[in-house]
């Protein structure tokens, strides 16, 4: 089947009547937590992975991506009209939006980082559909030694590119992986540090996980900041930008998507990076630098377009591989085991209806935020209203009700009050609860093919780097934490995240 045909098949599976729905409510869900300060797509992915136990393999992806995507679009709309950006990529959209709403052009700066979000998502998915399937038939030859090399690659890049300590960093992975371990060990077939509780014979289940780490963490962690926004501060009249602006912003739109379709697939905070590297890139190329910080629409289009670029892209790792590249690509990945779907690259071939039905629901996707976040912005900004007092006690309750449905279980519910209550003491240590989860989901994986391999060479590790590709995955990772151990990196990536 040539890659017409694929997308005919998508288009198939993605505009049908029940996934098309989904799809709405994914967008919706995403705007919504977007324009919310304090919840953001992780959370709120994690506390409705129980729904999708109920839901076709199709509906429940199509729906949990609409809601990442779709928190990046939101993300804007508070960042531009009260200088408070609802997701974090959307914080250098700050710097510039907020002041062209202060000289009365919210509409402008709205529609431009509309546009550009729009233009960069539908390149980066038309990415997705031109390279999956040369990626998975790629990733189908890679043997244990290979996938064990790449997983090596794929946490010590998410440790590199995120924000935060390195150190921390690093710690978070190792606890993630050694939560991995708990279980039944799975080729001698007896339980590992499950202390005696039957419940964790078949391991730590990745939904009270989650949910704990990033849901009821994250709400008490918010429960303790100031929450009080002045929503009439600005008022929208026209959603046109003029001339100038328009044609401003042409170029930042198409440099931006390049930006954050090259920077997206990478592990870590890839979306995150890929909008501060447009702005720095679009501030060193303008004729009027001293403009940036002072409302150049210039400063809202690339990073925004590179936001969107980026978190679209980062599903071509998590697709073809099988490895993901930040915390909602673990989540999905969780959606798929509670399918009874192995993520890999597989699964292009066992479930094409799935692969090409989620790749053409993000250009549908897309033509859904343009239409409802403009015409609605008014809407998105009033729900700032909302007390915290009455939505987080809400949502505690969902998250304990979703989880316990999954498994009648309640075991899963005193799980997430424990990770709620680990989380967030790590969160107030200042670690970062993404390498955690990272490293749960991939640490089974990393087992299993790491005693594949020693199997096979009879416990000889030479197997690592006998093969070309999997040595060189090796060294690119030592490559990795050798420069990041390096003062100037270390002092570029504080520069990079300080707004975060």
């Amino acid at each position: 089947m040539d890659i017409l045909s694929h997308i005919a098949l998508g288009l198939q599976v993605a505009g049908s009547p029940g996934n098309l729905f989904y799809c709405l409510i994914g967008v919706l869900l995403g705007t919504i937590i977007g324009v919310l300060p304090g919840i953001g797509p992780t959370a709120t992915v994690a506390m409705l992975l129980p729904i999708t136990f109920s839901l076709s393999p199709e509906a429940a992806l199509i729906m949990l991506a609409g809601i990442y995507y779709g928190s990046a679009y939101g993300g804007s709309t508070t960042a531009i009209l009260i200088n408070l950006p609802g997701e974090a990529s959307a914080s250098v959209t700050t710097l510039d939006g907020y002041q062209m709403a202060l000289k009365g052009r919210p509409g402008a700066a709205l529609s431009v980082a509309a546009v550009g979000s729009f233009v960069a998502g539908c390149v980066a998915t038309l990415l997705i559909a031109m390279f999956a399937v040369p990626l998975t038939r790629i990733a189908l030859d890679f043997g244990p030694a290979e996938y064990f090399s790449l997983i090596i690659l794929g946490l010590v890049s998410s440790v590199t590119l995120a924000h935060g300590s390195i150190a921390k960093a690093l710690a978070m992975i190792l606890l993630g992986l050694l939560l991995g371990t708990v279980g039944t060990d799975i080729y001698a077939g007896v339980p590992r540090f499950t202390f005696g509780f039957y419940e964790l014979a078949e391991g730590l289940s990745i939904v009270p996980l989650a949910v704990g780490l990033f849901g009821v963490a994250e709400i008490l962690r918010n429960l303790g900041l100031p929450m009080g926004n002045d929503v009439d501060a600005i008022k929208v009249t026209s959603l046109f930008p003029n001339r100038s602006e328009a044609r401003a912003s042409v170029k930042p739109i198409l440099r931006g998507t390049v930006i954050g379709s090259l920077l997206g697939v990478l592990p870590g905070g890839g979306a995150l990076l890929s909008s501060f590297a447009s702005y720095t890139i679009e501030k060193k190329l303008s004729k009027h630098p001293e403009m940036f910080g002072n409302g150049a629409i210039e400063g809202v289009a690339g990073p925004e377009s590179a936001n969107n670029a980026g978190a679209q892209t980062s599903f071509i790792p998590m697709l073809t591989l099988g490895i993901p590249s930040n915390g909602v690509m673990a989540l999905m990945i969780g959606a798929l085991m509670i399918q009874g779907i192995q993520p890999g690259p597989n699964v292009v071939n066992t479930n094409p209806e799935l692969f090409w039905g989620l790749i053409v629901s993000m250009w549908i996707g897309n033509l859904m935020l343009v239409v409802l976040n403009l015409p609605l912005v008014g809407l998105w900004v009033k729900m700032l209203s909302v007390p915290y007092k009455v939505l987080f006690p809400s949502i505690m309750v969902f998250s304990a009700i979703g989880a316990y449905t999954v498994s009648f279980n309640s075991f899963d519910v005193y799980a997430i009050t424990a990770f709620g209550l680990g989380g967030y003491i790590l969160i107030r240590l200042g670690c970062e609860p993404v390498p955690l989860l990272l490293g749960f989901v991939l640490g089974p994986l990393l087992e299993e093919n790491l005693r594949r391999a020693t199997i096979m060479s009879q416990g000889n590790l030479s197997i690592f780097v006998n093969s070309p590709i999997s040595a060189g995955l090796i060294v690119a990772a030592a490559i990795m934490l050798a420069v990041v151990a390096l003062p100037y990196f270390s002092r570029k990536r504080e520069e990079v995240f300080v707004e975060d």
